[in-house]
């Protein structure tokens, strides 16, 4: 005869009775969170989005403009104390509680929860941006299937040659009347650049169809989009070498000026350098480095991709100077030409003191030759009607180049220069085209990632919500496709993403090292690792990094307060750039988007301030913050029983003082496998 069986008790009874029995109640989870097919996916992801655009012209224009060598080794200097330090703290944070960034600082405590939403909007507006620079890779490439390169001579309007085009360079003209379009002024906005708003549509469209699964389509492009950019690079590197002038750029990237590190505002390049290279604060790091095991070596891992970074700007540099060096010595090479010609024409219709070098024989001086001559006679001569020139190599290697204008004008002419030019400049746009594909990935999972973990609907929708974001991508980046839109990017560039990075960096540094405790987080970390992490870091998180961020803050807030915000603009009439400053009204939206990057810092803290007035805990308010499940195969076995509360406790320091909230936030990975 089978026994009657006991009724079952309603929730809440079930509930009670689980704690009184020293049990949790049961979880209700989601499908189990994505993770990395591969150690090798994962390290090509974070190379992927650390090695960006930056790395290929941003460092090396600082290097330009700030002191070659000196710059390099402040850079090093910067990344050692401030940039790995940091880096290693995103890598363990995302490692340890498996959550994207608004998920990390929720669970350190609920009032830096804003953290993690303005790392959001940083990501977002980077990638309103930054999708537009890739436009332009798609533009160039596909103009580069042309011979000759429509921008290697200027076009003709009857039998003249274009004016704005004879005053400035093939390069430049293409640059800003045929790909930009450009405006005079940002106040002149025009209509739109169709062509560039097809290939900004065509970069969204590449991106979405990459993200449509998130870690599982993104990880399985990096592969290539990773890779083979360092192919491009070396391809240029064993190319530029052996270009006539090489050497001298070469030289003129490593001779170092010291005295650079005197001014306040080079210190402040080579630190938001390292921000952008490392990609701190985007919260992408911490969402890479979700999807990990447990017992990943993040502390290595924060070393290799930190290494590889660095060794790759220096690639990047030596490939863009050994260029620059050939175009520098071929236009002073061209320059001496010209004058010796124009001697020979002078002392055929009039008296000249006998010259010290032999201008009817010009293929045989030497850029030297010609510079001994003109310091010892060649400055002292007056022609009417021409100006004898030093034509100095140097000089050509010194002149200013706006950031972009170093891929898309000085390094472009120099490919011009090149035999087989449309194969070079195919190839390096298309490795530009990878490289900003893999940062704008990681910079999209530093927006996706964290909305995903956070809200159920958008978790149960992610592909509608990839889409949706691509698509909401597009329509406001179709301000940067007007011709006026090249000095938004700068706008953005220079400010939406620079000042928000650093406070969210800053606030970072301190939640973790003095809020949560670094002493405590080193705790964690020897536990999640299984070895013991140098101490060293303690006072790097608790003191150098807060004090070098705060620094940091200080001198970009002075530089925009000191001297009202410029930006350069290109003048048709005058075939030249000049420094305009920015309007009130683009003044205004620059402090806007600042002002609602950071805006959700104190929006975060003051909202759990309220709630702890009105008696309310983080976990009544986060009711729809529903459990985010990860499989990991090193855990605990799938048939085992839920742990008590003391075994809870005492298996995870991170969970300690805040147990019930991050019970529900779905922060207990055993528990999480078990019921899995």
């Amino acid at each position: 005869m089978t026994s009657a069986k006991p009724p079952l008790p309603a929730d809440g009874q079930q509930d009670e009775v689980e704690l009184r029995l020293g049990l949790e109640p049961e979880v209700p989870l989601e499908t189990a969170r994505d993770g990395w097919d591969s150690k090798v996916e994962y390290f090509l992801a974070q190379v992927g989005f650390s090695v960006g655009l930056g790395n290929v012209w941003r460092f090396p224009y600082l290097c330009h403009q700030n002191g070659g060598g000196a710059f390099i080794l402040l850079y090093v200097v910067l990344m050692a104390l401030v940039g790995v330090p940091l880096f290693f703290l995103e890598l363990a944070a995302g490692q340890s509680i498996r959550q994207g960034s608004i998920g990390v600082w929720r669970h350190i405590s609920p009032k830096l929860v804003g953290i993690g939403y303005s790392s959001c909007v940083v990501c977002f507006f980077v990638a309103l941006y930054y999708n537009v620079i890739i436009g332009w890779s798609i533009f160039y490439l596909g103009n580069s299937f042309q011979y000759p390169l429509p921008w290697e001579k200027c076009p003709t309007e009857g039998n003249s040659t274009v004016k704005e085009c004879a005053a400035s360079s093939p390069t430049a003209y293409f640059w800003y009347r045929k790909a930009l379009d450009i405006t005079d002024s940002i106040d002149e906005t025009g209509e739109f650049n169709f062509i560039l708003t097809g290939c900004l549509l065509a970069a969204w469209v590449i991106v979405c169809l990459a993200m449509y699964k998130g870690i599982k389509s993104s990880g399985k492009v990096m592969y290539f989009s990773s890779v083979f950019p360092y192919v491009v690079l070396l391809c240029f590197l064993i190319r530029g070498v052996t270009l006539d002038g090489a050497s001298e750029g070469i030289k003129f990237m490593f001779y170092p000026r010291l005295e650079i590190w005197a001014d306040v505002q080079v210190w402040r390049q080579a630190a938001t350098q390292v921000f952008f290279a490392l990609g701190l604060g985007f919260g992408s790091v911490i969402a890479y480095s979700s999807y990990n095991p447990r017992n990943n070596n993040c502390h290595r891992d924060a070393f290799t991709v930190s290494g590889v970074n660095f060794m790759t700007s220096v690639l990047a540099t030596l490939v863009v100077f050994a260029v620059l060096g050939f175009r520098a010595k071929t236009i002073a090479a061209e320059c001496v030409k010209r004058n010796l010609k124009a001697l020979l024409k002078v002392t055929s219709s009039a008296p000249l003191p006998v010259l010290s070098i032999n201008a009817s024989d010009v293929e045989s001086i030497s850029l030297d030759e010609y510079a001994n001559w003109y310091s010892t006679q060649g400055m002292e001569l007056s022609i009417s009607d021409y100006n004898i020139t030093a034509c100095s190599l140097e000089d050509e290697l010194r002149q200013g180049v706006e950031e972009t204008g170093l891929a898309f004008i000085a390094f472009t002419e120099a490919m011009t220069l090149f035999p087989g030019s449309p194969f070079w400049s195919a190839l390096f746009f298309l490795m530009l085209l990878n490289l900003g594909l893999s940062t704008m990935f990681g910079t999209m999972a530093g927006i996706l990632t964290p909305l995903t973990d956070t809200f159920k609907t958008l978790r149960n929708h992610k592909l509608i919500f990839t889409i949706c974001s691509c698509t909401v991508g597009f329509v406001i980046g179709l301000v940067f496709t007007q011709r006026c839109g090249n000095y938004f990017v700068t706008m953005f560039d220079d400010y939406s993403a620079t000042l928000p990075l650093i406070i969210v960096v800053i606030f970072q540094t301190i939640s973790v090292s003095w809020v949560y405790g670094a002493d405590r987080f080193l705790e964690d970390l020897k536990q999640m690792l299984n070895r013991p992490v140098p101490v060293i870091y303690k006072y790097l998180w608790k003191f150098v990094c807060p004090i070098a961020m705060l620094g940091l803050l200080g001198a970009s807030l002075l530089k925009m307060i000191l001297k009202r915000p410029e930006y350069s603009a290109w003048n048709r009439e005058k075939a030249s750039k000049e420094d305009l400053p920015y309007p009130d009204w683009a003044l205004a939206v620059l402090i806007i988007l600042i002002i609602i990057a950071s805006l959700p810092v104190p929006i975060g803290y003051i909202h759990s301030l309220l709630l702890e007035r009105l008696g309310q805990s983080p976990a009544d308010t986060e009711a729809r913050y529903t459990p985010c499940a990860t499989t990991d195969t090193d855990l605990t076995p799938l048939s085992t029983l839920p742990p008590s509360r003391d075994d809870l406790n005492s298996s995870h320091p991170l969970l300690e003082g805040n147990h019930n909230s991050h019970l529900q936030n779905g922060h207990i990975e055993s528990v999480e496998s078990s019921v899995l």
